[in-house]
Order: structure tokens, then sequence, then C-alpha cells
């Protein structure tokens, strides 16, 4: 397995001096932007989009969409390419948030709504009981709302999984995030084969509920890993795949091995839909809550 100082070597060698042409994104700002940003703060709220620093947060939040981060934002993982504020909450649950969110979301107009969350192993039950919370406040505060949740893996609790779909989400996301050669330095914490084994639990219980999962590359896999890691989500019943570039938040995370070109990323998608996935949504910039219900509608 690659350790981080062969990553570096790595990256020296093969990235180029600056992002390629089709990397480059608008600069966050606009009436919309910081009217939901406002609206976050007032609300004490938290979005993946800010604490994960996502590149596509501009356009987003100019189209009112965000994606939720609930319980707090400090993670109890140390994920080597996630710029999420690493800590020990010490077991602090914030039991108003789900209403809260709620409210935000209506106060958005949103009619599909997005939710993850930091990992928190200091939880008996990862987290679950919140989600389920929030899922049934959103539901509750807004009829005919759609709900995709981006869940972490609970420790392979079965238990916290399906307390989560008990609450009937529209979409159960867990992201596998790279190939398992890379696990031991990109996902410390984390097993890949645990990952799969959550998406091919939530399928046989819950069959009804979809499930989707996202990658990145760029942290030094090959061609033929992504596609093995393609087949095994295939074979999981994963139907929705988000695939994207690694872009390093900050010079504390994982630097980027290469990048990969818009040829490639439309090669992904032609074998990942081969192998069975039924929507495989993959571009440089394409991040698993990017366009989330167009993905959805895609497998309605």
């Amino acid at each position: 397995m690659l350790a981080m100082k062969e990553l570096v070597q790595i990256s020296t060698q093969s990235r180029p001096a600056r992002r390629p042409e089709w990397l480059k994104v608008r600069i966050p700002g606009g009436e919309n932007y910081f009217e939901l940003k406002r609206l976050m703060r007032s609300q004490g709220l938290h979005t993946v989009c800010e604490s994960a620093r996502c590149p596509n947060v501009g356009e987003c939040w100019a189209h009112r969409t965000a994606t939720f981060m609930i319980l707090g934002d400090l993670c109890t993982r140390r994920c080597g390419f996630c710029a999420v504020p690493k800590g020990r909450p010490g077991g602090q649950v914030d039991w108003g948030e789900p209403e809260r969110v709620a409210e935000a979301a209506e106060g958005m107009g949103l009619q599909y709504v997005v939710v993850t969350s930091v990992d928190r192993d200091d939880l008996a039950d990862g987290g679950s009981t919140i989600f389920a919370r929030t899922i049934r406040a959103l539901q509750r505060q807004i009829p005919g709302c759609k709900v995709e949740v981006l869940i972490p893996d609970f420790r392979g609790s079965d238990a916290a999984l399906e307390t989560v779909l008990a609450a009937k989400p529209d979409i159960l996301n867990h992201n596998i995030e790279t190939v398992e050669r890379l696990y031991s330095v990109a996902r410390r914490g984390s097993r890949y084969e645990r990952s799969l084994r959550l998406l091919r639990h939530s399928r046989a219980i819950a069959p009804g509920i979809p499930t989707k999962s996202g990658l990145m590359v760029g942290l030094g896999e090959t061609f033929e890993e992504v596609l093995v890691l393609l087949a095994d989500l295939a074979s999981a019943g994963v139907e929705i795949v988000t695939i994207g570039q690694y872009l390093r938040p900050s010079g504390e995370q994982l630097p980027v091995a290469r990048f990969w070109s818009p040829e490639e990323f439309a090669a992904l998608k032609r074998e990942g839909e081969r192998r069975g996935i039924r929507h495989v949504e993959s571009g440089p910039l394409v991040r698993s809550s990017y366009h989330a219900h167009e993905q959805s509608q895609a497998i309605s």
C-alpha cells in the first residue's frame, strides 16, 4: 500500500503546475449566496459545502441548493483528503438541530434536501437517531419533500443503519470514496469492505430505497482499480454513482497525484453503466451532492 511519502513523490513527479482549464470554478458571491450564508448562521447550522470547501459552492448556492451537515462540525476520523475540522465532540448532541434544518429548508423553498454528517464515533448510535429525526422533521415541515441522506459507516452497526432506513429517506447514500488499496492512507478508520457491506445490507432490508455512492480520482489509483471498484458497487446493488476529481483543499491534506481528463471521466461513466449501475455522474467537478435531484430523477 502507498504511504503518504510515496503519494507526495507521485504528486511531485506528475502534477501539473496549474489546474487544467476544465477545473476552474466561479468565485462564490451574489445575493443568493450571501442570503444562504446568513440563513445558515442564524439557525446555527453547518453545510458540507463550506466545511469541506467544495469547489461548487458558488454555483449551488447561487441556485439556492445546499447540503446540510448535521451533528456538528467536528469529525472523529482523520481522512487524508478531507478539510472538515477534526476533534472530539465529547458525546454532545444538539437535539433541536433536526427542526432547525427543516425550518431552514422550508425557508429556502427546497423540495429536495440532502443531509449528511461528520463521523461521530463518540456516540453509541453513530448519530443515526439524529439522522432519522431530521428526515422526519423535513417530511413534516415540507409535505412532499424528498430527502437524500449521505451517511457515515456507523462502524458497521446494522442497528444504526436500520434506524435511518426506518425513517424512509428517498435515497440512501454512502460514499466509498477511493479504491481499496488507498484506504489506509485516504480513509483512516474506515474499511472498504465495511462500506460495501453497508450498501448491500441497505438493499437487503429496504429494497425500495435506492442506494448511491461516490468516489474521487486523483489520489494515485489506476484506471483498472477504479473498474474493480465500480464492479463492486454494481454487485452491491448501488444504482447511482458519482465520480469526481480530488482537489486538495489545503496543504494539510493529501496531494493530488494527477488530474484525470474529461475523456477519462466519460470512459468511467460508460464502464460503470456497462457493469449495471443505472446512472453514473462522472466529471472533474462532480461531487456526491452535485445535481443530486437530477440524479434521483435519472433512475425514477
